[in-house]
């Protein structure tokens, strides 16, 4: 039987042991096993805790499918709506594209 732990984030089983915390070889993914499960915290590029009907910034040129031109970075979204059960977990309307899914990984809280 292997003592080895799935990845809380992405369910990977290549995980390791490093120091008091346990590391996700495939998405980098670092949890303390004694904490229990993985909360469904939202965090943007800083670490900082998203909220519903916050305002973020984009930090990155984000090309978009269909649209002639990018998201370009430094726009403010306002009024998010987050969704932990996708990998775009940011529902928002952009002026000037829309309604769109975004990732946390590309915004910074405002």
């Amino acid at each position: 039987m292997s003592d080895t732990m799935h990845c809380p984030k992405c369910e990977s089983e290549f995980t390791y042991a490093q120091d008091d915390l346990m590391v996700c070889s495939q998405c980098f993914y670092e949890w303390d096993p004694a904490e229990g499960e993985l909360s469904d915290k939202i965090l943007d590029i800083n670490g900082n805790e998203l909220q519903n009907g916050d305002s973020v910034i984009v930090m990155k040129d984000l090309p978009v499918k269909g649209a002639p031109k990018p998201v370009k970075a430094g726009t403010k979204v306002k009024n998010i709506r987050l969704r932990p059960d996708s990998d775009h977990n940011i529902d928002c309307k952009i002026d000037g594209f829309g309604a769109m899914a975004l990732k946390s990984e590309f915004v910074k809280k405002a």
